[in-house]
């Protein structure tokens, strides 16, 4: 049974028929696959299928494939990461399946790695040159929050833009220990590194920008 109903699907051919370079998905599993690893292979899968060949999928299980899950940082499943179509890696994953308000999150993903453009403002391009140390963003979000996918779409961006930045959905049903380790009583909840701040809530990317910078340089000196 398909994932991506019908209606949807030809919204989906559509959008990916207009990237204009090469997009891959590697979706980390495990050979008996976890409740939700199924879900997201297959959905990855269904997309792939769907872009005329314009997005590709690679497949790896986090146990025999420990070595490439511990280059990429996916240390829990399922997970998907966003590549260019050479293997670039912007710093893109989503850990959980991108399902519900969080499927356009995947959608936009493709395209802004396939344009190789973040689309930030020329200020917060700036902004973000300023990061010197390597900084992780993790965005615990629901598939029912409609705010969520703007958050996410902000933190992603962020990486594409700095390599010093990695980004990730983590869907906080499938992570629950995650999302108590954080404290994550509501979503959007963007956590900065190990920072106990924390952005609540969808900021502008402007709003963003500054917090982030902010915490990163206040961690320099723990």
């Amino acid at each position: 049974m398909a994932v991506i109903n019908d209606r949807d699907a030809k919204v989906v051919r559509e959008r990916l028929a207009k990237l204009p370079g090469s997009v891959i998905l590697a979706i980390f599993t495990q050979e008996f696959e976890c409740e939700y690893c199924r879900q997201t292979r297959e959905l990855a899968e269904e997309v792939a299928g769907l872009s005329d060949g314009k997005v590709t999928t690679k497949l790896y299980d986090l146990v025999r494939d420990k070595a490439e899950a511990d280059r990429m940082g996916v240390d829990k499943i399922p997970a998907l990461a966003v590549l260019g179509g050479k293997g670039e890696d912007y710093g893109i994953r989503f850990f959980g399946i991108p399902a519900g308000y969080e499927f356009s999150s995947l959608l936009e993903s493709l395209e802004m790695v396939a344009w190789g453009d973040s689309g930030l403002s020329p200020a917060t391009r700036e902004k973000l040159k300023g990061l010197t140390s390597p900084l992780n963003l993790q965005v615990f979000v629901t598939p029912t929050c409609p705010y969520c996918p703007r958050a996410v779409l902000t933190a992603f961006r962020f990486a594409m833009e700095s390599e010093k930045v990695r980004a990730s959905m983590v869907e906080a049903s499938e992570f629950p220990h995650l999302a108590n380790k954080y404290q994550v009583s509501g979503v959007p909840h963007t956590v900065i590194g190990d920072s106990p701040q924390a952005m609540i809530g969808a900021y502008p990317e402007a709003a963003a920008a500054d917090m982030v910078v902010a915490v990163a340089e206040g961690m320099k000196g723990v």
